[in-house]
């Protein structure tokens, strides 16, 4: 699940990234254009419902493309997405409109 909240200039959205694993996993971070892909940039933290959720302020208007790597090995993509994009390996990443 992804909620947006648009600065009141415009300039910014504060973005949640809210995320239960299809899969058991230990850890879970979200990567993207806007953090370069850094698996250490953007760690998820566990909630007590077995989610895992994480707040970014990012340019808007925008358009970013992200995934969740879980465990440092699993990827999975959001499926309440603005869209999807084929990468260069062959699978698709998730795309966030703000």
């Amino acid at each position: 699940m992804i909620s947006k909240s648009p600065s009141k200039t415009g300039q910014k959205c504060r973005v949640t990234f809210k995320h239960t694993p299809t899969v058991e996993a230990k850890t879970v971070a979200v990567l993207g254009e806007f953090n370069d892909w850094e698996p250490a940039a953007t760690p998820l933290a566990k909630r007590k419902d077995g989610s895992y959720s994480a707040t970014l302020s990012l340019d808007a208007p925008g358009s970013y493309r992200f995934r969740y790597l879980l465990d440092g090995k699993t990827w999975e993509n959001e499926v309440e997405a603005d869209g999807e994009k084929r990468n260069r390996f062959g699978s698709k990443d998730s795309v966030l409109e703000v």
